[in-house]
């Protein structure tokens, strides 16, 4: 068995042809572009691709395996160089029992298994060329569907105070929206971890995810999941989730939840805090709207002590590009030498890195590989701050 490093919710933010999937992700955010930075820059094993049900990114991948640029797996998944792509896709919910918008993931073991998706979803919905648009049918019959295709169901970003399963969604359980049985793993959100999800006793039974939800090539692997596996597969991977034959998840890699934008309740309109629980008007600006967060949801839903312990390590990982003294061009000096951001996160000794970096800079990284960083919470939007001259509490 080996180790890989797996983000599985990536946006396609153009196809070949400058078309728009993710209207908000960045235009280098295209298939091959996303596979040579994953693969080479980033060093993950395996990624998740969730805009494959769009035609033209459908095309663009079997054009791709014609041409001999990807290989499609016989157990599923396209592998690239030392990279393999599962085909996703995130859709919204909103249905008469979901109380509010809600995304979710559907991943499908094969380019046929896809395009059979693809087909299906355009009855469904208006645009099915464009990421996470609404599906006009109800949660079970989406999860039955994914099912009947040999696929995988995971809600997404579950915490998250906008379309989310938790956040605007369920009032009391997930059993409210979806089938629990045909459910594969959940998945955490940036403002959340394991000691703060394991406090919903009805999650017991589900793997937990980190994935970065990147809008752009240099948020990939901001978040990202450990699992051993034989091999990366799309069948190995839904081994991983059942806890079969010796594959499991091993290890989640994330944000600190304060570094996370919907940390703490904000004021909407100035994004100040509220003095008192259950505030009606905000006391810096009157604005009356709040986006309640994270922190503040799990404390209304929380039914049993955290149960942290039972599961695998929950790594408050600080990308790279968050430590001061690495820029573009220091980031790009480590690359010369130790390959990948998963190698200098991972792999390289802090002697290794004072070889290369300022003892300053260097000692930046061990910092935050120990979690030994100082934290400035977020919320309403606006990410959390690190403070590298004091320590987390």
């Amino acid at each position: 068995m080996r180790e890989f490093f797996a983000d599985i919710h990536i946006h396609i933010g153009r196809t070949r042809t400058g078309r728009a999937v993710k209207i908000t992700g960045a235009r280098s955010l295209t298939i091959d572009q996303i596979l040579i930075e994953a693969s080479e820059n980033k060093g993950m094993g395996m990624i998740g691709v969730i805009d494959a049900q769009s035609p033209e990114v459908l095309e663009e991948l079997v054009d791709g395996v014609r041409e001999g640029r990807y290989t499609e797996l016989d157990d599923g998944g396209l592998s690239f160089g030392q990279t393999v792509l599962l085909l996703g896709s995130e859709l919204e919910i909103n249905d008469d029992h979901s109380n509010g918008p809600i995304h979710v993931l559907a991943f499908m073991p094969t380019l046929q298994k896809m395009s059979e998706f693809s087909a299906w979803l355009s009855l469904h919905m208006k645009n099915v060329h464009l990421s996470s648009q609404r599906l006009y049918v109800d949660g079970r019959t989406l999860q039955h569907k994914v099912k009947e295709l040999g696929g995988l169901f995971i809600p997404a970003h579950i915490f998250t105070p906008h379309k989310s399963l938790y956040g605007k969604g369920v009032k009391v359980s997930l059993t409210e929206v979806f089938d629990p049985d045909q459910i594969d793993a959940v998945e955490l959100g940036l403002s959340c971890d394991t000691s703060m999800a394991s406090q919903l006793s009805e999650l017991n039974r589900y793997p937990f995810l980190t994935n970065s939800d990147a809008h752009s090539l240099g948020k990939i692997a901001r978040e990202y999941t450990k699992i051993q596996m034989d091999h990366a597969s799309f069948t190995e991977f839904a081994l991983a989730l059942q806890g079969k034959d010796g594959r499991k998840i091993t290890g989640n890699y994330g944000l600190a939840p304060r570094l996370g934008k919907y940390y703490h309740t904000t004021c909407e309109k100035c994004g100040t805090r509220p003095e008192i629980e259950d505030e009606k008007k905000c006391h810096a600006c009157g604005h009356t709207w709040w986006t309640k967060g994270v922190s503040e949801r799990l404390k209304e839903l929380a039914d049993q002590e955290s149960d942290n312990g039972k599961r695998p390590p929950y790594v408050h990982q600080l990308p790279l590009q968050f430590i001061p003294g690495i820029g573009a061009k220091t980031l790009q000096k480590l690359k010369n030498v130790f390959q990948t951001e998963m190698n200098i996160l991972h792999q390289a000794t802090e002697n290794e890195l004072k070889a290369v970096l300022p003892e300053k800079t260097a000692n930046y990284i061990i910092k935050a590989r120990k979690g030994e960083v100082g934290l400035i919470a977020g919320g309403g939007g606006v990410y959390g701050k690190v403070d590298m001259n004091h320590e987390s509490t």
